[in-house]
């Protein structure tokens, strides 16, 4: 076997493999053997079919199967020979095999990128210290409030007006037949304002009172979140049942109870209290963390292998698929494609390749190593994470080793991150110092 490499590129080259006629020969030898133990031709015994014969009845199958096994073998050695650092897998155009002549053959592959060593050192790092106040505090106290508010019958007669929850039925017709998309429901409640269904709906139940019925027509405009219904017109039969009005609980002991796991309002301040900052925290390590990354990417190029941004890009996509179904929605009915996504989020799939390209090349020049402690505290971490045992989240990692090796190389991005941190000086600032640019 002979192998050449083309460079196209950086990250793409392309192998040309060229099969001696005599290893060609021998695997044909070796193909017809086995079908002639096998064939049944009729007018000769098994295992007693010429060549010829099968020849004539099985050469594309035979020729088709031994340049599968060919292409397979000649290109493992080829990966041997060349010591390419190959990501994805090989596109191969397979030709015709000639009998009597050696078998050629090109693969175009990706491989991963060189990057020269990274001088992470002298970034211009801040800090913001973010504070939590007791007024946000009070913001979700009241959200809270309001979450836990009943909605009881108006004591007094009147109209609906903006403002109210309303109970109602309804049903919706096109051209005087039953709409689907529109069906029968009843003791629907919404609130009149928030054009729930439209703001044309809910002028419609202004002014009726309970008891009345009311014939409503809607046009769904173009850009209506539902696309079964944008652009329609919609005749709805509305029966007004009850109008209610929003009663808010007190603030007190009592609805810190009916949260659960809280006996008094104070310890519901005390928690959110350790969210908020817990939250602060994070996006502050965060933004530290972009600061980093949008530094290094200035002072590293090299080029990224396409089948990385496009692994990265169907797990960014797959995320999104993932989260919609949880809201038992589809990208149809948001009126989004895949192909949309593909296109709106490449560059942000190929940054963070880029990213874990880095990291990946920190870890290697620095020659870090997962200890066995840091690597039990990942289990502990991941098992508070999940809320579960340390020795399930253990098991489940160790009996999947592709799994293991991914979690122990983020822990070790992890490490790499702080390394990073500790070799630069980060300046703390506060929200008010970054608006002004001033020192803290």
């Amino acid at each position: 076997m002979k192998v050449t490499v083309e460079d196209r590129s950086s990250v793409k080259k392309v192998m040309h493999i060229e099969i001696p006629d005599a290893d060609v020969s021998h695997a044909l030898d070796d193909a017809y053997k086995s079908l002639k133990k096998t064939a049944k031709v009729k007018g000769f015994r098994p295992g007693k079919t010429p060549r010829g014969v099968l020849e004539r009845l099985y050469r594309k199958d035979v020729h088709a199967d031994v340049v599968s096994k060919l292409i397979q073998d000649n290109y493992v050695q080829a990966l041997t020979e060349t010591q390419l650092k190959v990501v994805g897998s090989p596109v191969v155009d397979p030709p015709e095999l000639n009998p009597g002549s050696d078998y050629c053959f090109t693969a175009e592959v990706e491989v991963h990128p060189e990057i020269a060593d990274i001088d992470f050192a002298g970034l211009q790092l801040t800090k913001t210290l973010y504070q939590a106040t007791d007024e946000e505090v009070d913001v979700q106290i009241k959200m809270m409030q309001k979450n836990m508010a009943k909605r009881v019958p108006i004591d007094e007669t009147r109209p609906a007006q903006i403002g109210d929850f309303v109970q109602v039925d309804y049903e919706g017709f096109k051209d005087g037949n039953p709409f689907d998309e529109a069906k029968k429901t009843e003791n629907f409640v919404i609130k009149l304002g928030d054009g729930h269904i439209t703001q044309d709906f809910d002028n419609g139940v202004v002014g009726m009172n309970p008891g009345e019925e009311k014939d409503i027509t809607v046009t769904f405009p173009e850009d209506y979140f539902n696309k079964k219904l944008s652009g329609h017109t919609v005749d709805f039969k509305v029966k007004l049942n009850e109008i209610r009005k929003e009663e808010l609980p007190e603030i007190d002991d009592a609805l810190a109870k009916q949260l659960g796991a809280f006996n008094t309002i104070d310890e519901v301040r005390q928690k959110i209290m350790e969210n908020l900052k817990q939250g602060y925290d994070k996006r502050s390590e965060q933004e530290l963390n972009e600061q980093i990354f949008s530094q290094l990417l200035e002072k590293t190029e090299f080029e990224v292998p396409d089948v990385m941004v496009d692994y990265e890009l169907n797990h960014i996509i797959s995320d999104a698929e993932r989260s919609f179904s949880y809201h038992n929605k589809t990208f149809e009915e948001a009126g989004i494609s895949k192909e949309s996504l593909a296109e709106k989020y490449r560059d942000t799939a190929e940054k963070q390749v880029r990213r874990q390209l880095i990291l990946g090349k920190i870890i290697e020049q620095e020659k870090m190593e997962l200890s066995e402690d840091a690597l039990q505290s990942g289990f502990a971490e991941m098992a508070e994470v999940y809320n579960q045992p340390v020795e399930m989240v253990k098991g489940f990692y160790e009996k999947s080793g592709d799994q293991l090796e991914l979690f122990k190389h983020a822990l070790l991005e992890k490490q790499a991150i702080k390394l990073i941190m500790d070799r630069n000086e980060i300046e703390s600032v506060t929200p008010e110092t970054t608006a002004t640019g001033d020192s803290a």
